[in-house]
């Protein structure tokens, strides 16, 4: 049963993010659209291998599995293949056994437009240039990395960490850091600890997945049994005295994580390699970069920290 999709959370996602498309595009980029269909449709028996967002989409639709009276969440196929080359990917979804019903083909298109009308909080593409074309349109939208697709079966909890400035908030602070010092950037957020930020482009996300964090506290009232899918964390560079604005601003909007780090600057993948998130959102492509390059990540090209050559990492 299809339920209105203006009462889910939904995620676009390309197929180039949700499979391994590397060889297809290999075959488009030297020879060309015909040789492509010819070889989609000569493989289309051939299931799709996963690709770096799958084990997150995965996880995300088993979500559904938990509360099947209301099905919260869905997934939707934004994708710039025809629906003739598309078919393989169709058939790749049914073969890993994933929920996705909806989807739109656009033929070589850029799909980023049709993000408002399918109610997304989220569009996950490894195409940057549809990225950035959806961001400046204000969508909601992040650039899959490329990195190993670690998919353990037995792992059934889905956690989803975020960087705060650029990412769930706006970049009003990171615009002040950018144009200072460390002491100016204290001392500007110490002075504005008790005014909220206002939203960024991964808010509606983060909001959402606070509610859905509400139904499995109720159903953990109701069943001390019962095991939770969703953890999320803020993963940030600040450190104190400017924590304060970021718990403010959580408080405000009336939602929470279940982990928060301030680290003053230290590097991130430290963090990430123990907490080992399916996905981590940030807008600087400095952070975006772990040691152990297992940790599946996501540029959100927005703000600042993606108008200057100069990066700076300690906040």
């Amino acid at each position: 049963m299809s339920y209105q999709i203006e009462e889910k959370l939904v995620i676009a996602v390309a197929s180039s993010a949700l499979f391994d498309l590397s060889e297809s595009d290999r075959v488009f980029q030297e020879q060309g659209a015909i040789a492509y269909r010819d070889y989609q449709e000569e493989h289309l028996e051939v299931p799709l291998d996963k690709g770096v967002a799958f084990p997150f989409v995965r996880r995300f639709l088993n979500i559904n599995k938990r509360f099947p009276e209301t099905s919260p969440v869905e997934v939707v196929l934004l994708s710039r293949n025809s629906s003739i080359t598309g078919k393989r990917v169709f058939r790749s979804i049914e073969h890993h056994g994933l929920d996705i019903s909806r989807a739109a083909f656009l033929e070589g298109k850029s799909p980023y437009p049709y993000i408002p009308a399918f109610n997304a909080s989220l569009f996950l593409s490894s195409n940057e240039q549809d990225v950035l074309k959806a961001i400046d349109y204000k969508y909601p939208a992040g650039t899959v990395l490329p990195s190993p697709v670690v998919d353990d079966e037995d792992d059934f909890e889905l956690r989803i960490a975020f960087d705060f400035d650029g990412v769930i908030a706006d970049d009003a602070s990171e615009r002040v850091y950018k144009g200072g010092e460390l002491e100016a950037f204290h001392a500007h957020e110490t002075s504005k600890a008790r005014i909220p930020h206002s939203p960024g482009p991964l808010a509606d996300l983060f909001r959402k997945l606070s509610l859905l964090q509400q139904l499995e506290d109720e159903a953990q009232k109701a069943d001390p049994d019962y095991q939770r899918i969703l953890r999320t964390a803020i993963v940030t560079a600040r450190s104190a005295p400017a924590h304060e604005r970021v718990i403010t601003t959580l408080e405000h909007w009336g939602v929470d994580a279940n982990e928060v780090f301030f680290l003053g600057g230290m590097k991130k993948d430290r963090i990430l390699n123990v907490l080992k998130p399916h996905m981590f959102f940030d807008d600087q492509r400095s952070h975006l970069q772990s040691d152990a390059g297992n940790v599946p990540m996501v540029h959100i090209p927005f703000g600042v920290a993606n108008h200057t050559q100069s990066d700076k990492v300690s906040r």
